[in-house]
């Protein structure tokens, strides 16, 4: 069955960095768009960053632009999540979610748009 597993989560102080990993299975990945989502209780999922099938088109939320970077690994079906210059604000838990394509629009910023989901990684950032 399709899988989506997120790794690389953790513990950090602010300024520093962590980078996510979420390997697929099931799936053909390199036809899938792929985005990070994150969440924090009480709160509704809040989208972080998507990129296309090849990887020619990225996107992202205001709040982490220049400071995160969504990478992707067709050969080895894994998309990643470089975070730099954590702030407090970043902790959450960080989902990534696959869909074989966006409706066009900001679709891709939304939650609906993808039908697949992990299970999600914890980050949190001390101050």
């Amino acid at each position: 069955q399709v899988q989506l597993v997120e790794s690389g989560g953790g513990l950090v102080q602010a300024g520093g960095s962590l980078r996510l990993s979420c390997a697929a299975s099931g799936l053909t990945f390199s036809m899938n768009a792929m985005g990070w989502f994150r969440q924090t209780p009480g709160k509704e999922r809040e989208f972080v960053a998507a990129i296309s099938g090849t990887g020619s088109y990225t996107y992202y939320a205001d709040s982490v632009k220049g400071r995160f970077a969504v990478s992707r690994d067709n050969a080895k079906n894994t998309v990643f999540l470089q975070m730099n210059s954590l702030k407090p604000e970043d902790t959450a838990v960080y989902y990534c979610a696959a869909t074989h394509s966006w409706s066009g629009g900001r679709s891709y910023a939304r939650d609906s748009a993808y039908n697949t989901w992990g299970q999600g990684t914890q980050v949190t950032v001390s101050s």
